[in-house]
């Protein structure tokens, strides 16, 4: 869910806005970081002009092997329908393609992403929502490619799960991590299906039940997160990161990636379609789930009942 309550504010450029980001030369000669490291690797050139594609909702960013994807919707990155739609299109494109193996997820420096739209929960709108942003999810979850998030300012919500199912992430110490779906009388089905087997079943219980907000260096204490890494220093630790990727054999990786995987996928899938069940079945037939997303919107304090459906 969205968990900010401003909808205006100006734009916030992203990072590959100000920043090149890199593609593989066709040049063969040592790489400076790996070369101390006493490596060779086809050089990676930084360029000025990516091939760049912006979307209503997200910012493309082709350089392969890397593609990035920049979530574009200010001022705090609500993942609403729009957006999922434009994440299901570009990861199927770059799934398509043989010469991608790398993807990056990254938002503003202000949020990578607030959460899921509060009002696409309504009764009207909340299967679509749930089907379509599930289905971002299992594309990230299920993709050959080696996925990557870079956390900046709020990652909240449906903006943390959607980075805590990458394979690796790297957060800024200053970034704001926290499932606070409980708040609204709900529940982040993602988180509750897989968050347990990243930071363990306590922690996940108190982040879920709790709807607390930590930093980035806790959610890399607790297993969120790959490395904290200070607010200036997050663009150029994802770069090395890339670039050693980069070195790699794409089919190495991809067939790793499906070896590392194949028992927890099996659970993910089962769990996920379980947490679908009763969010739709149970949570949403309350009058507190009613309540709660009705108060957020009407910016009041929620009057809770605690009535359960029969």
């Amino acid at each position: 869910m969205n968990w900010s309550k401003s909808r205006s504010g100006s734009r916030i450029p992203g990072l590959l806005e100000t920043q090149p980001f890199c593609r593989l030369s066709s040049r063969a000669e040592s790489d400076d970081s790996l070369a101390n490291h006493g490596m060779q690797s086809r050089h990676l050139q930084l360029i000025t002009s990516p091939q760049h594609a912006t979307r209503s909702r997200i910012a493309l960013d082709v350089n392969p092997p890397v593609v990035r994807l920049r979530l574009d919707n200010p001022p705090i990155n609500v993942i609403d329908i729009p957006m999922m739609e434009e994440l299901s299109q570009s990861l199927a494109e770059a799934e398509a393609r043989s010469d991608i193996s790398v993807l990056i997820f990254s938002g503003s420096q202000h949020a990578f992403s607030s959460g899921v739209d509060v009002a696409a929960h309504t009764p009207d709108k909340v299967e679509e929502m749930l089907a379509k942003f599930h289905a971002v999810i299992r594309a990230i979850v299920s993709s050959r490619k080696v996925t990557i998030a870079a956390v900046h300012g709020h990652c909240l919500g449906g903006g943390a799960e959607l980075a805590m199912v990458c394979d690796l992430v790297y957060t800024s110490e200053l970034a704001t991590w926290g499932f606070p779906e409980i708040k609204l009388g709900c529940f982040p089905p993602i988180a509750v299906t897989a968050l347990a087997v990243l930071v363990g079943q306590k922690q996940a219980a108190d982040l879920v039940l709790t709807g607390r907000s930590i930093t980035g260096k806790e959610a890399a204490a607790i297993g969120l997160a790959n490395a904290v890494v200070p607010e200036i220093d997050l663009e150029r630790t994802l770069l090395e990161t890339v670039q050693h990727l980069v070195s790699l054999s794409p089919a190495a990786l991809a067939i790793t990636k499906k070896a590392i995987y194949a028992w927890d996928s099996i659970h993910f899938d089962k769990g996920l379609a379980r947490a679908e069940k009763i969010y739709l079945e149970e949570l949403m037939k309350t009058d507190d789930a009613q309540e709660g997303i009705r108060a957020f919107l009407e910016k009041r304090p929620a009057k809770w009942k605690g009535k359960q459906s029969a």
